[in-house]
């Protein structure tokens, strides 16, 4: 401090989730030299998003590398490199392609430490844009939470927020486990304040803890990724007619934080869990079937109510697509049906 002035820290910025992603993926390569990038686009051309823009002409070839347009390919390349400890951040320009290296993220990479009895670690991470985006039909536009939260072996997380999107893929790069990293292409370029902590380059999420956005009294909303801002959107609506929800923002998918919602409910009384994906075998019925289960089913006075994307492929027509996204209508009447009002 010197005469006359203050020096104060850093304040909070506003930062997109892009460019968030960006600043993890440049940290990481900088703090550990086993860390690399592979994907479609990835270097030259920036990648497909613009998440690994400016990295190819600062670490190289060997460090951001473009690949064929195999996934199957470049997915095997990467789980191979993990097995002998270096740790490849893999980019599926869309998790809908990820089902050509489903049987690698599986099979090869998910399974592996358990059936070497622990003796071979797979650190590696499947990273992309997950569930629908605006004007891309049906083989574009499926959320795989629930596909890769059933497999045990793997850690999937699913961040919202520009924190979120940093902290959680830093984690993730940083575990000695295959985490899958589904992101929302619809959040790329949404600004969101980051703390003064969360620019620190030593910025970590725990991954397997879900956060409370916003507190309340009445209800209990559980949402991950773009769902968490309709969430809060809908709470928003729902307080100006006296109802409080509590949003929880779940962040991982596997293992999935199922004590901060039991303790909510038990605050509540009332559960409403909100996604994009589909409704049979979702996270919503998951997350529903774990509190049933528990001791919070006892303090629930109405049943829960999942809101969910349609049980159909996704429209092309945008009039379609709007109807088989969750709104926020529908949570707001989602919570009315909960509460009996």
């Amino acid at each position: 401090q010197r005469r006359g002035l203050r020096l104060s820290a850093p304040a909070a910025i506003q930062v997109t989730v892009r460019d968030a992603l960006n600043q993890a993926l440049d940290e990481e390569l900088e703090r550990d030299e086993r860390v690399f990038l592979l994907g479609e686009e990835v270097a030259q051309y920036d990648g497909a998003y613009k998440i690994s823009r400016g990295l190819w002409k600062k670490y190289g070839d060997k460090r951001v590398i473009d690949t064929p347009i195999s996934e199957m390919g470049f997915a095997g390349i990467a789980v191979g490199a993990a097995m002998v400890w270096l740790r490849p951040v893999c980019e599926f320009m869309t998790f809908n392609f990820s089902m050509q290296a489903i049987d690698q993220v599986i099979n090869s990479a998910a399974k592996t430490c358990y059936m070497s009895a622990g003796s071979i670690a797979v650190p590696i991470v499947f990273r992309g844009p997950n569930g629908a985006s605006a004007g891309v039909a049906a083989q574009h536009s499926q959320c795989f939470a629930a596909w890769y939260g059933h497999c045990p072996g793997l850690k999937v997380v699913s961040p919202w927020s520009a924190e979120d999107a940093k902290g959680l893929l830093k984690a993730s790069i940083r575990d000695d486990n295959p985490v899958v990293v589904l992101e929302s292409e619809l959040l790329y370029g949404v600004p969101f304040e980051m703390s003064e902590q969360a620019q620190s380059k030593e910025f970590v999420i725990p991954i397997g803890k879900a956060k409370i956005e916003r507190q309340g009294t009445h209800v209990t909303l559980v949402a991950h990724s773009r769902p968490v801002g309709h969430c809060i959107e809908a709470a928003a609506v729902l307080s100006k007619e006296g109802v409080e929800c509590e949003v929880i923002n779940l962040r991982t998918i596997r293992p999935m934080d199922i004590e901060t919602v039991e303790a909510s409910v038990v605050k509540t009384n009332h559960l409403v869990t909100v996604e994009g994906g589909w409704p049979q075998f979702g996270v919503g019925a998951e997350i529903c079937a774990r509190i049933m289960e528990g001791p919070a089913f006892n303090y629930l006075d109405a049943p829960a109510v999942r809101v969910t994307g349609a049980d159909v492929p996704m429209p092309y027509a945008k009039i379609l697509e709007d109807n088989c996204i969750p709104q926020v209508k529908d949570i707001v009447f989602a919570v009315k049906k909960a509460l009996n009002i």
